[in-house]
């Protein structure tokens, strides 16, 4: 038998001892035909997943941890009908302390490949240099402040484009560094007032999605969608401004409703001024070549993008080649202090 700590998934073999971190994604109760209880689970990390089963004598069939749990656990690793699967021994919810042993989301859950934090600084460092207008850059802090941590964990989409941890986050940072460019080029614009566009046009997402790993929608964003949502989230931080000029408000909610660009993809109303036009276009911009960049990572080149409506080529950009983990055969290893503590009480 050969052990492995913290393997990604895709790496895992029939045979393998694994003790490691992971996400539960699917998690039912089931019995099997001698009537025992036993648990259907779906593990996964950033690189797979594979189906996990709790059995009726496993310890870790009444363990500490539920559905969408990020989990400690150990298995072992067989095969089934010519598929992995695992036998669960041992699982617990992660907790804070097993980073020091080797966990973290952004290994389990897709992610920015970015420092989240360093995008946070960037946004930040730009918001307070750039926007010159004391009481829209006060409107930027406030906002930072309110909902800054929603925008760090929050995808900008189910599936089209920044799917992932951060990736509103980023998709936000690399708009308003676009911003700062088409501005300088086009000094007619208010730069001010993109900024804010940029800064709100997607906010609502944070309430129209889940926060990762939960990426799906909520009933309210079923109900009522980002767009309106964020529209609602401007007018709720510009009433917390005493004085906020009426007619910057107005401005700053057609950049939020007309965002989209045209009225079958969401957008109430259709860009009508000069910065509505900008951050349309640049929000569609950083939307398109993420999803080109995303694209060109995979195979085949030549591939159908929902986003598009039609094929697109990829196979001109230069493909990152991957990595495989590291597997060393230690079939009698010895104790290792960083093995993850699962405490099952």
């Amino acid at each position: 038998m050969t052990r492995r700590r913290n393997e990604p998934i895709r790496n895992f073999e029939d045979g393998d001892s694994i003790s490691g971190f992971a996400y539960v994604a699917k998690m039912e109760r089931r019995q099997d035909k001698n009537g025992r209880d036993f648990l259907d689970l779906v593990l996964k990390d950033a690189s797979g997943s594979i189906t996990g089963k709790v059995w009726s004598d496993s310890p870790a069939l009444n363990g500490n941890y539920e559905l969408h749990d990020f989990v400690a656990f150990k298995g072992t690793v067989q095969s089934y009908r010519d598929q992995l699967q695992m036998n669960v021994r041992e699982c617990r919810r992660a907790t804070a302390d097993d980073r020091q042993h080797g966990f973290d989301e952004a290994l389990l859950i897709p992610s920015t490949r970015q420092s989240i934090d360093e995008l946070e600084q960037r946004l930040k460092e730009i918001l307070s240099r750039e926007i010159e207008n004391p009481m829209l850059r006060r409107l930027a802090e406030e906002t930072l402040d309110s909902h800054g941590q929603d925008l760090l964990e929050h995808p900008a989409a189910k599936m089209i484009h920044h799917a992932f941890r951060g990736g509103l986050l980023e998709h936000v940072v690399s708009m308003a560094e676009l911003a700062l460019l088409v501005c300088r080029n086009y000094p007619e614009l208010d730069r001010d007032l993109v900024l804010l566009g940029v800064l709100f046009h997607d906010l609502g997402k944070t309430q129209e999605l889940g926060a990762m790993p939960n990426n799906d929608y909520t009933l309210e964003g079923r109900l009522v969608g980002h767009v309106v949502m964020g529209r609602d989230l401007l007018r709720e931080r510009c009433r917390a401004i005493a004085d906020f000029p009426p007619d910057l408000q107005l401005h700053l909610e057609h950049l939020i409703l007309s965002h989209q660009g045209r009225l079958e993809f969401g957008s109430p109303v259709q860009p009508m001024t000069p910065e509505a036009i900008a951050l349309h276009f640049i929000d569609d911009l950083d939307s398109k070549l993420a999803q080109l960049r995303e694209a060109s990572e995979k195979e085949p080149p030549l591939q159908f993008l929902t986003g598009f409506s039609r094929y697109l080529y990829t196979g001109f950009a230069p493909r990152k080649e991957e990595v495989p983990g590291e597997r060393s055969e230690d079939p009698e290893p010895t104790p290792d202090p960083a093995q993850p503590a699962l405490d099952l009480d």
